[in-house]
């Protein structure tokens, strides 16, 4: 026996009753601190497993009282009261010496409560010998939390000013600042007004014609023009389809083992873009996403589609390599019930897997009432190689047209493995020629080494031909699969599993949905259904009191860099109070009475007064609202790393559309590996050639890598991209001297100046004429005299130090595009 083991096994056998009595006494507020800073901490990220929850208990630690932490685990004492520095759990916090939480590290005020707590004594009144308390979940007590009141659209206030709102969201936001005594800044100018709606709204900055087309339209309504323009532009879909995607665990690698591609997940992707462009009305999107396999279709394009959509619940992060296939399957539907708890309903339903929610009036009931349903969804299967299973894949229905397309698709295909084959023979039957005269030359050692170059030639052509066969027979089929969710033949109710342990099953709970955010109803499951239908029809219905305000809250946050709660995954008991209520309700009520459109909803949010302010600060409101929740300026926000990107190439002229279609390049045989299906690896993919056009296409066609990301995708990794393991609607905004060694150094950076420079160059003759163009393009707006100085400066100084070089001038003038593409002003939306 694993004596590490048995150390651990006895460790917690022998328990609390091995500490001794604690009578330390702390004062009200060092217990207060303690509630309020550390116990959630510990209880969110700690217990699940270093407590009685755990099914079992890592290295004999336990957290959920002070004794655990004072006698440690394994590894000795977890914390030294008055002694942070000497303390192992402030070490695993820091992700120093230990890391903890495995999945990452928390933010650096936690840390900080950390160690301020136990400076100060530890203060915990928890106690080993107190008997654990049982909670009961009180679902009509649960109703009375905002989050679950049903959605009630309140009246526009009045406000101090008649005649500032534009719109009735205005009136709210102008009645909390007329509370406090504050004024908004004045409205932004017309160059940044039309900056910050094109980039919000499509990820890209308006065009130089864009900008003369909007100051030279003086007609009433020039700005519901282009926000109109904008919204019916495929870059709008392009755009938010990316924001969704960051909440599905999106990749184009199945896990992080062995490289191994999902070959289909760019489907899912394309269908986002689609939904956002034609706005998809939400309650539908949801419908398709949840149980689009289930519903109805009217066309072969349409059930195509509706297949498709499911891959929401498909796609992330599945460890397809794990040999416990029990395990594996309630991980995966632990990952999906998550994501629809997350996504749709604000709610962190995975801790629900092992108890009830510490915080929310949702249990084990709730949890495993949903998960009966995805459970009876299988979405992978074993496959014939080693411990590896797949992802299930649906053939899509075709066209006429499309079925004709492929069948010539396929006919070109073998006739290009024939060819190959008849080249191949070709090529052996040379290399045998050549074989057999270099083996009757005798004494011609000139003539030897010829032909003995000629024979390993033939050989080294041979060898790469075998392998573009077996790649050209492995790909040979071309009908279309999209990975999707589908009832498995046996729907029925699911055990809830002790401690989320699937060998370790307990009482079956019937098929059902969050008890405390429905009305006491929810819909009966057929005989033979999974019941995803219904869970769909729940989610989407306009009595649910969560959808329609986590998502409008989302919109919210997109716009204007923080939600109306903050927390905008969250809308339980520990999370953000929304800063405007009644505006939250107002925009719910409003989104589903237009017939749930994001389009119309966002079309109004961008026209209103708020969302045209200017981004300059007031000392008085700052003193006020320092943190601008009430929003009397907008908020300065750094541009995402995909926006940068497709800015960089839009400015440089460089950016080509894109219909869409595989990410991954799996027609160019280097690319890919163990094609042979054999052995014990599955077939696997690295980015070694990517397609010419990938340099110049928008981001979100990239592929997306859970390792190793591609050489033209880099900026992702230093500018705060969501970990496609991990699901999040709001991402970190980080500010690293990296971002800037990176702007200064790496190649996307400089050859993006390179081809602004010529551009301006072939255009204009005058430096004057050059920097106006230069500062529209990548500013949005007219150069300053200050700053056509101060280029002219730049530009002279420049061309002095490259000395009598030929391309002086060239080089002074793409060092001046590099430093404004690299600046401030370019990557930030005011």
């Amino acid at each position: 026996m694993n004596s590490g083991w048995l150390a651990t096994v006895l460790i917690v056998i022998a328990g609390p009753a091995a500490v001794p009595a604690d009578t330390t006494e702390f004062t009200k507020e060092q217990t207060d601190f303690f509630e309020s800073r550390i116990r959630p901490v510990l209880v969110e990220h700690c217990q699940k497993c270093h407590s009685t929850d755990a099914a079992i208990i890592k290295g004999g630690l336990r957290l959920d009282h002070r004794d655990g932490l004072l006698k440690g685990g394994d590894s000795g004492p977890a914390a030294v009261p008055g002694k942070p520095e000497d303390s192992l759990i402030i070490k695993a916090l820091r992700h120093t010496e230990l890391r903890m939480p495995p999945k990452g590290k928390l933010p650096e005020q936690v840390v900080r409560d950390f160690e301020q707590w136990i400076k100060d004594g530890m203060a915990d009144p928890r106690r080993a010998h107190k008997p654990v308390e049982t909670r009961k979940i009180d679902i009509e007590q649960g109703r009375k939390f905002w989050a679950f009141q049903p959605v009630k659209d309140s009246p526009p206030p009045r406000v101090s000013d008649e005649s500032w709102p534009l719109d009735p969201i205005d009136r709210f936001i102008r009645q909390k600042q007329d509370e406090k005594g504050i004024h908004p800044v004045k409205d932004a100018g017309k160059h940044l007004w039309l900056r910050r709606v094109t980039i919000d709204l499509t990820g890209l900055p308006p065009t130089p014609a864009d900008i003369i087309s909007f100051l030279g339209d003086i007609r009433p309504g020039a700005r519901e023009r282009v926000v109109d323009r904008l919204l019916a532009s495929r870059a709008y879909g392009e755009r938010w389809a990316r924001h969704w995607l960051d909440l599905t665990g999106y990749a184009d690698m199945m896990g992080t083992s062995n490289n191994v591609y999902a070959e289909h997940a760019w489907r899912y992707r394309d269908y986002l873009i689609g939904a956002f462009h034609k706005d998809k009305p939400f309650n539908r999107f949801i419908l398709e996403q949840v149980a689009g396999d289930l519903l109805p279709a009217g066309s072969a394009m349409e059930r195509a589609e509706n297949i498709t959509a499911t891959g929401f619940l498909m796609v992330g992060d599945v460890e397809i390599v794990e040999p416990d296939k029990a395990k594996m399957e309630a991980d995966h539907v632990d990952t999906q019930v998550s994501k629809i708890g997350t996504a749709f309903l604000g709610m962190t339903l995975g801790c629900v897997r092992c108890h009830d929610h510490k915080f929310d009036p949702i249990g084990l009931e709730d949890y495993y009432g949903i998960a009966g349903m995805l459970r009876s969804s299988p979405s992978t299967h074993k496959i014939p190689f080693g411990v590896w299973s797949q992802l299930n894949a649906t053939e899509l229905p075709e066209t006429a047209e499309q079925v004709a397309a492929r069948k010539e698709a396929e006919a070109q295909h073998e006739r290009k493995i024939v060819s190959m084959v008849a080249e191949r023979e070709n090529l052996a039957a040379k290399k045998k020629a050549v074989e057999s005269e270099l083996a009757a030359t005798k004494n011609d050692d000139d003539r030897k080494a010829g032909l003995a170059k000629q024979r390993d030639d033939l050989a080294e052509r041979i060898k790469k031909l075998a392998a573009a066969i077996v790649h050209a027979e492995f790909f040979r089929s071309k009908v279309p699969m999209a990975y999707a969710m589908g009832d498995g033949a046996n729907p029925s109710d699911m055990p809830i599993h002790i401690r989320g342990n699937p060998y370790a099953p307990g009482r079956v709970v019937p098929r059902g949905v969050v008890r405390v955010a429905t009305d006491g109803h929810f819909a009966p499951i057929p005989e033979g259904q999974s019941g995803r239908l219904q869970l769909a029809r729940w989610l989407a219905d306009n009595r649910n009191p969560l959808t329609a305000r986590v998502t409008v809250n989302r919109i919210w946050q997109k716009l204007f860099g923080e939600g109306i709660v903050t927390s905008v995954d969250y809308f339980g008991a520990r999370g953000e109070k929304p800063s405007h209520p009644e505006l939250l309700d107002h925009l719910a009520f409003r989104f589903m009475a237009e017939g749930w459109s994001q389009k119309k909803l966002i079309r109004a949010i961008v026209l209103t007064r708020t969302y045209g302010l200017g981004s300059g600060n007031s000392r008085a409101a700052l003193e006020a609202d320092p943190d601008n929740r009430l929003l009397w300026r907008m908020n300065r926000l750094r541009l995402d790393a995909e926006a940068i990107r497709d800015g960089l190439l839009a400015v440089s002229g460089e950016l080509t559309e894109s219909l869409g279609g595989p990410a991954l390049v799996l027609e160019e045989v280097e690319n890919c590996g163990s094609l042979a299906r054999k052995g014990v690896n599955p077939p696997n993919y690295t980015h070694r050639k990517p397609r010419t056009t990938q340099e110049f296409q928008r981001t979100i066609y990239l592929p997306v890598m859970r390792n190793n990301p591609t050489a033209d995708d880099r900026i992702r990794a230093f500018f705060d991209f969501v970990n496609p393991a991990q699901i999040s609607g709001q991402r970190s905004r980080t500010v690293a001297p990296t971002q800037s060694l990176f702007a200064m150094n790496n190649d996307l950076f400089r050859k993006r100046a390179k081809s602004l420079a010529g551009r301006l160059m072939s255009r204009h003759a005058a430096e004057a004429a050059r920097m106006e163009d230069l500062w529209l393009a990548v500013y949005n707006r007219p150069i300053t005299p200050a700053e056509r100085e101060e280029a002219g400066r730049f530009l002279r100084e420049t061309h002095e130090r490259a000395g009598g070089a030929r391309d002086a001038e060239t080089t002074a003038w793409i060092e001046l595009c590099h430093a404004l593409l690299a600046s401030n002003e370019f990557v930030f939306r005011l």
